[in-house]
């Protein structure tokens, strides 16, 4: 049975939150120059031709009269790396366009930098909204960019996940319940996983190194001087034997040095070899970026980030505080 009429606003505001939208920021100029700009997930299209579109601002924010009297305004659609931008624009009171770089546009409205995608409009109508001023602008100009789009769905932040088509045969449906199929997640993260690896192992071949020797240089690279005993707490989850083999190794190869406290550190040697190592990593991955697509990178990122933190048992932080309180590269 639906909500009865007059509900409760915050369940209003809950069952509206099933609707996903983009997230943009709003920009313009008011009456005396002044730069003003929102965060708003109300924005959509109108019309093709003429090119029009709209958002909605609330009668009760402080940045309202500027925008119902300014002629121009851009609109940003936010990139998954502006989550940030967007919380800063969603606030009021501090200089939201302090240390941000922008660019000339078409009018005087101040444009962002980064973005999906950009509207640069001219107020066409402002009509009455209830508690917001719906404003339809028409598209003066507009570009976009490879840039994944960031989403807001159920109360938070969301990326785009294209779903991929359905491929499944009744035959393979049948096998579904079977202990082993294709779909197991186990199986499937192991061969992306393995896969992943092999494209780049032929760097991995040319400096005699195997996945441990990676694992380790990898390591040192964000977190030197280390101990033997630091190196298992991060490096335990990988199967990788620390207790001194590699090490000794690595050692003899003179790509890694050990000093009179039994802490390890990169030789000039290991640091250009594990460099090249992950710049031949980087490479691979700019290449599934061009096969699969920025949306579909960014959003598996983001779907192995929360494997990660679920199935965590307490591992050391890799990208936390170095040695010393030194902050990890």
């Amino acid at each position: 049975m639906g909500q009865p009429l007059n509900p409760d606003p915050r369940a209003l505001r809950h069952a509206l939150g099933m609707f996903g939208t983009g997230v943009t920021i709003v920009t313009a100029r008011d009456p005396a120059g002044a730069l003003v700009g929102v965060t708003a997930s109300s924005f959509n299209s109108v019309s093709l031709d003429p090119p029009l579109v709209l958002w909605s601002v609330a009668r009760s924010a402080w940045s309202c009269q500027a925008f119902t009297q300014a002629r121009h305004w851009n609109v940003h659609v936010l990139s998954v790396d502006q989550e940030a931008l967007s919380n800063r624009f969603a606030r009021q009171g501090a200089d939201k366009f302090a240390g941000l770089e922008l660019e000339d546009g078409m009018t005087e409205a101040p444009l962002l930098r980064g973005c999906s995608a950009r509207f640069q409009c001219r107020t066409q109508f402002a009509y009455d909204g209830g508690d917001h001023v719906i404003l339809v602008g028409e598209v003066l100009g507009f570009d976009r960019s490879h840039h994944a789009p960031l989403l807001f769905v159920k109360g938070g932040y969301a990326i785009a996940n294209p779903r991929a088509p359905d491929v499944s045969t009744a035959a393979e449906a049948a096998v579904e319940e079977e202990l082993f199929n294709e779909n197991l997640l186990g199986f499937l993260l192991g061969r992306a996983h393995l896969l992943y690896m092999n494209a780049f192992r032929p760097t991995f071949a040319q400096h005699g190194l195997s996945d441990a020797d990676f694992y380790i240089l990898s390591l040192m690279s964000l977190r030197q001087p280390i101990s033997q005993v630091e190196l298992a707490e991060h490096l335990g989850f990988t199967g990788v034997d620390t207790g001194g083999g590699c090490l000794r190794q690595l050692e003899g190869r003179r790509l890694v040095a050990k000093d009179g406290q039994g802490l390890y550190t990169l030789s000039g040697d290991g640091l250009r070899v594990i460099v090249e190592a992950l710049a031949a990593c980087k490479a691979v991955q700019e290449d599934l970026v061009d096969r699969v697509g920025a949306v579909e990178v960014a959003s598996l990122r983001n779907l192995l980030k929360r494997v990660i933190l679920a199935t965590d048992p307490g591992l050391p932080k890799v990208w936390g505080q170095g040695p010393q309180g030194r902050p990890g590269s």
